[in-house]
């Protein structure tokens, strides 16, 4: 495996294994659960499900409503209103490389990892946990799609670990989400030392070591506001949120026709 991605051969592929691959020139990666017969679950905004994430809804604007797979039928399958879909490989990389999310690692290989979203330190579970889990989100949905606490990276890792976050007001467990708030941060957190270091160099270091640490911070593997919860759960769970989301919906509507009368 590579210092900043993990690339690998389609011959090495196992079922269970979570793949991604990059879109937009490397500007961000798409997951999924490999589950074997050259197929792939995955999660995807609702709105769009030829979209990979909503990056993808704008180049995916002009085309086709479907894209028909010329050798798979049943690429594409998803339920209404769901944003689990299942592809084959080939439609699922377009074109683009493919990787293997690397699971278990130790700190120190975490850290050097330059980008996010590439691995993590917690343990995967057995594959056929891992296929039952895919398979059944499939069948059920895996909730609203969230760029930052629920996307496609969170799926997967939800499928390879059954882990879930319990404080929702924070970042999920996507390290591509992590990446993005964690830059920012650090530059602004070592932005005091520029006072005491002069050096440039100096200072590029200490927030690139801010960076890796708040990287480190928010993975599955160490955050202490993580459970492991089953799919059978976490489908009926969703199932109820989406129920009481209804309803507040019809609430409102109630509501805004009684201002009109």
């Amino acid at each position: 495996m590579g210092l900043l991605t993990n690339k690998m051969e389609r011959e090495g592929l196992k079922p269970g294994d979570h793949i991604y691959t990059y879109r937009a020139v490397f500007a961000y990666s798409h997951h999924g659960i490999f589950v074997g017969g050259s197929k792939v679950v995955h999660f995807r905004p609702e709105h769009n499900v030829n979209a990979s994430s909503p990056m993808d809804s704008f180049s995916s604007a002009s085309s086709s409503p479907e894209d028909i797979c010329p050798t798979f039928p049943d690429c594409g399958f998803r339920q209404a209103n769901s944003g689990v879909v299942l592809s084959c490989l080939d439609c699922f990389l377009k074109n683009g490389s493919l990787y293997c999310f690397e699971y278990g690692v130790s700190p120190s290989v975490f850290l050097t990892k330059v980008r996010g979203g590439t691995c993590t330190t917690a343990q995967s579970d057995q594959t056929d946990s891992v296929i039952h889990r895919a398979m059944y989100l499939l069948q059920n949905g895996f909730g609203n799609y969230d760029i930052f606490k629920n996307n496609c990276e969170d799926f997967a890792l939800y499928c390879k670990t059954g882990l879930l976050i319990m404080d929702k007001l924070g970042v999920g467990r996507s390290g591509q989400a992590s990446s993005i708030v964690g830059a920012p941060l650090a530059a602004i957190l070592s932005s005091p030392f520029k006072l005491l270091i002069p050096s440039p160099i100096g200072v590029a270091t200490v927030t690139a070591g801010m960076y890796c640490m708040s990287r480190y911070g928010t993975d599955i593997g160490v955050r202490t506001d993580v459970i492991k919860v089953s799919v059978e759960d976490l489908a009926l769970n969703l199932d109820v949120k989406t129920i009481e989301q209804v309803e507040e919906d019809e609430e409102e509507d109630d509501s805004d026709t009684d201002f009109v009368r």
